[in-house]
């Protein structure tokens, strides 16, 4: 796997990732397993130096890194932070990854920021908004930007399409890809009663760049019903697995990371997960 020119990578391959944590990175290098790229949260590595920033220049060397945002709130009703847009774009430009993407969400309220990526109304209003924003940062970090689905705890009345239709819509304006990930579709399913074979059917899949797959947490309402909470905290449940499985069934092998970023676990525990996604994406057309 370690690649002894030290070569740049222009794209995520057809296999799994993990999201990297520093207490992996002597694991990842000398046993990466099944694990073929890494993921960073962008947000983490704005700084100019240190040793995370030495890390992660080296794993560069080795490895394609996918630089997922967190931070620049694509859904807010504020212009985007051009500070923050800004060292986006100082990040990109010297890592130079072979993926690059933000939520469908936001996070931010007058000049608050909010510890939590909150859901939409998808009404003609919003959808303009965050065109012109998803716009605004592909001008500016002069790359195409995946926009991630949201795990969902409620639905607004205010709606006047549904996601998928809201995440084609987008697509055409701006030219971004999708970031699919299946076990927000089932989280947002399962508290909404809907259905998620419907959802990834009507996907367009054409678009999609990356799959993600986590781990999420049970609870119940204050009626007692089910509630699901995208955490990344322990490992992928069997029914979002068979998701997995259908999605490539409909899309074929697409770079396939595996989120795990509360209680992480050993590299072993880890890797065996992506090792699960290896096995289930071999079985596709690549």
């Amino acid at each position: 796997m370690l690649d002894g020119n030290r070569r740049k990578f222009d794209h995520l391959p057809n296999r799994p990732g993990v999201g990297y944590k520093p207490q992996h990175y002597s694991d990842i290098l000398e046993n990466p397993g099944a694990v073929e790229w890494l993921e960073i949260h962008a947000e983490n590595y704005m700084g100019d130096g240190g040793r995370p920033i030495a890390q992660l220049r080296y794993l560069a060397e080795q490895f394609p890194i996918s630089v997922h945002g967190v931070g620049l709130s694509i859904g807010g009703e504020r212009a985007l932070d051009a500070d923050h847009l800004a060292r986006l774009k100082h990040l990109l430009s010297w890592l130079n990854p072979a993926s690059f993407s933000e939520h469908l969400a936001w996070s931010t309220h007058g000049n608050h920021f909010l510890n939590d990526l909150l859901p939409l109304p998808y009404t003609d209003a919003t959808l303009t908004r965050v065109a012109d924003h998803i716009s605004q940062v592909q001008e500016v970090v002069g790359r195409q930007l995946l926009l991630e689905n949201p795990s969902t705890y409620l639905a607004f009345d205010a709606s006047e399409m549904d996601e998928v239709e809201f995440l084609r819509e987008v697509v055409a304006r701006t030219g971004c890809g999708l970031l699919l990930d299946v076990n927000n579709v089932f989280v947002s399913a399962t508290n909404q009663k809907t259905d998620p074979i419907t959802y990834l059917n009507d996907f367009p899949m054409d678009a999609v760049g990356e799959l993600h797959l986590g781990g999420h947490d049970k609870d119940t309402d204050d009626h007692g019903a089910p509630l699901l909470i995208d955490s990344h905290g322990c490992e992928v449940v069997d029914p979002v697995w068979a998701l997995y499985a259908h999605t490539l069934d409909l899309a074929g092998a697409r770079p396939t990371l595996i989120e795990w970023d509360t209680d992480v676990p050993d590299w072993a525990t880890l890797a065996a997960q992506a090792g699960r996604a290896d096995a289930l994406l071999a079985k596709v057309a690549q």
